[in-house]
């Protein structure tokens, strides 16, 4: 099974890895800051905390968040494989399109501005900025520099520098999805040495979170000794002058990279670090393959490992390590699940009639490959904000009808009625039956048997290749291209590697591949580069399926401009209502926990987050134990 990267909000690209506007006046009710608690206006006091809607859960004094322990040792160093779906790495620079980024440095290397906790919908600290204000309008947010904050060559953080980093990060050298993560921030003002104001396009709840977001570095990054800059997106082998609590100790090659946490760490005792970053060095080796790297932790080389494989969890971890207890399987707690799914590329003209795209639903049996295949961990995705809040359940309430009226011309029907329940092959259901509505909605297309295959009307077979990049998913795939091809479709599959896979999909070469979007707690930015039409036709856009529907642009606009918890989740669940009556992909299935296997050296706090990146927090929360 493949798993997005989704670490940081501005962190790479998601690999299975807001344009909107609305009255001034709504926007401070929402915004509170932890120092002025129980006001709901936007007074000049000192802040330490944002949040995007109600109050924060950590009040101005904090020690460290609950899932963090504060007492855990800080050494010991950890050896992890790969972190995403790179077999390799050839940058140093994690905000390019180009390139495939050494594995978790962004995380590990460049600190934001401010913290968002894993415990929340929406809230954020301070970090580099110990202080933040938002203007009573909502147009701007003016950030205070820790003056302790320090670059990892011992320079002072200034605001020139998170101008610096701004204005790099949101222009044409930096990746689209970069650009598109601040896209509401106008510009980037400095007040003062120690002072920045960001002020914005239009007035947004979530713009003063998304400044916090802001990854700030060194404006000396990539500085020759004459002065002069490479430019950006040049800026590939350079090791970065940045602000996180890691250096690059040694690199042996593209495939291992060993970081060192910096012993002169300024923010290692601020209550958003307390308890994180407990490793001293943290090694990554890149393999090849997953069997090779399912060895290698059975051998012990490396520390932790998070399986996204039911069979290899049911029966691969055995042997010696784990009957002397070395190693041990372990299952945590997930409180939401990432829509996974075969995303198709409407830009193909086979897929622009929805009536194939919903047949082409009909022939994955998903009951079939969770009994046979999955050993029954596994559940059916139904929804793109799968068990949380913002699932659409049931008929639209009457707020969500009150959205979806207007566009009602320019919906599927059936959104206004129950909520689309993925077809199954439960008895008295089955695969057959499935496959001849199948074959009766590819005929109501123009899609018709003969000749040896399903071909249209002017006699042009359907041919769909399904790509990817991952050894094992041919599991999934095969059993699918089979009741592809019992329809007539010349189905196949191609497996490429991680850096062709990923050139692809940036220029939507492809018929058919997986796919994971990554979980937030709030929607946010993240929609109008997936579903937005504007970003349909952006090269490196997470708009896969090549999406353009003003409904779909209006309820994304509609969940951005909310104003109340209430309207947000009424505009989001109106939203996934769309998206699941539309078919832009294949729905698979979901884990409903975290399979981590790992050392009994290892540690980990005793609370899990509500909503975590797993390999985000084995390497931000977990320690090595004392000898």
């Amino acid at each position: 099974m493949k798993q997005a990267v989704s670490h940081h909000p501005i962190h790479a690209p998601a690999r299975r890895h807001r344009p909107r506007a609305r009255p001034i006046a709504a926007f401070a009710a929402g915004l509170i800051v932890a120092a002025c608690a129980g006001l709901v206006a936007l007074p000049a006091c000192a802040k330490t905390a944002l949040a995007q809607y109600g109050e924060p859960k950590y009040s101005a004094g904090f020690t460290h968040f609950d899932y963090a322990d504060p007492d855990a040792p800080r050494n010991g160093a950890l050896a992890f494989a790969n972190y995403d779906q790179n077999q390799s790495y050839d940058s140093l620079n994690p905000f390019l399109v180009r390139g495939a980024p050494a594995p978790d440095i962004a995380n590990l290397m460049f600190d934001t501005l401010m913290v968002r906790s894993w415990d929340e919908q929406a809230s954020e600290y301070a970090l580099i900025a110990d202080d933040v204000e938002v203007a009573a309008d909502g147009a701007s947010a003016t950030f205070h520099i820790n003056p302790k904050a320090r670059f990892n060559n011992g320079d002072p953080i200034t605001a020139a520098d998170v101008r610096y980093s701004f204005d790099t990060l949101s222009s044409k050298a930096a990746s689209p999805l970069v650009n598109a993560q601040f896209s509401v921030i106008a510009r980037a003002v400095v007040v003062d040495a120690s002072t920045v104001r960001f002020e914005f396009k239009r007035p947004e709840r979530d713009a003063p979170l998304i400044a916090g977001d802001l990854p700030v570095f060194s404006r000396k990054w990539g500085q020759r000794p004459d002065g002069s800059h490479l430019a950006f997106d040049a800026l590939a082998t350079e090791p970065p002058i940045s602000s996180g609590a890691y250096l690059i100790e040694s690199r042996k090659n593209d495939h291992t990279i060993t970081y060192r946490r910096n012993p002169d760490y300024w923010a290692a005792d601020l209550p958003t670090r307390k308890g994180a970053f407990n490793y001293a060095r943290i090694t990554f080796k890149l393999y090849l393959d997953q069997y090779t790297m399912l060895e290698s932790f059975k051998a012990g080389d490396t520390d932790v490992r998070v399986e996204y494989s039911s069979t290899q969890w049911a029966r691969k971890y055995v042997g010696k390590n784990f009957r002397n207890g070395l190693l041990t399987q372990g299952s945590f707690s997930n409180h939401s699940a990432q829509m996974q799914g075969m995303v198709y590329n409407m830009r193909r003209p086979m897929f622009e009639d929805i009536r194939v795209r919903k047949a082409l639903v009909y022939a994955f049996d998903y009951e079939w490959m969770n009994r046979m295949m999955f050993y029954g961990q596994y559940r059916r995705i139904q929804s793109y904000f799968q068990d949380g809040p913002f699932q659409a359940l049931g008929t639209p309430s009457p707020r969500e009808r009150a959205l979806l009226e207007p566009l009602r011309d320019s919906v599927p029907p059936e959104v206004f009625g129950p909520v689309l329940t993925q077809p199954t092959t439960t008895p008295p259901n089955s695969l057959r039956e499935n496959l001849r509505k199948a074959r009766d909605l590819l005929a109501q297309a123009g899609w018709t048997y003969r000749d040896g295959a399903l071909r249209d009307a002017k006699g042009t077979p359907m041919t769909i290749e399904i790509l990817d990049d991952e050894p094992g998913m041919d599991r999934v795939i095969m059993p699918y291209i089979r009741n592809l091809q019992t329809l007539g479709i010349q189905a196949s599959m191609r497996e490429v590697d991680s850096a062709l896979f990923q050139k692809r999909l940036d220029h939507f070469e492809f018929d058919m591949t997986t796919f994971i979007y990554p979980i937030t707690m709030i929607p946010g930015v993240e929609l109008t580069h997936r579903f937005t039409s504007a970003s349909a036709d952006q090269i490196g856009s997470e708009n896969y399926a090549g999406l353009k529907s003003k409904a779909v642009d209006a309820l994304v606009n509609d969940v951005l401009s909310a104003n109340t918890v209430d309207d947000l989740t009424t505009a989001t669940r109106a939203l996934d209502r769309v998206l699941i009556d539309s078919y832009l992909l294949v729905p698979e299935y979901y884990l409903p926990n975290s399979r981590i296997a790992y050392k009994n050296t290892m540690g980990f706090p005793r609370t899990t987050p509500l909503t975590y990146q797993y390999e985000d927090w084995i390497i931000g929360y977990w320690y090595r134990k004392p000898d």
